[in-house]
């Protein structure tokens, strides 16, 4: 029963990492289209999302 529940979390990890790196490439691309138009609110705004997305990634793998 324990390898069952230790192989459902380990394969919910790698789920939720694969979605992290997308989460991750999106607000970097939004970023850089906020950089180009100079446009601070949204620059701001995608940093703050770039901040909780590292949080969660040394959750993830800390």
């Amino acid at each position: 029963m324990r390898q069952v529940v230790k192989e459902g979390f380990k394969e919910e990890k790698n789920n939720r990492e694969a979605v992290w790196r997308l989460e991750v490439d999106y607000e970097l691309a939004t970023l850089y289209e906020a950089l180009q138009k100079g446009n601070d609110e949204q620059i701001d705004l995608t940093k703050r999302k770039l901040e909780r997305l590292r949080k969660e990634w040394i959750r993830l793998n800390g």
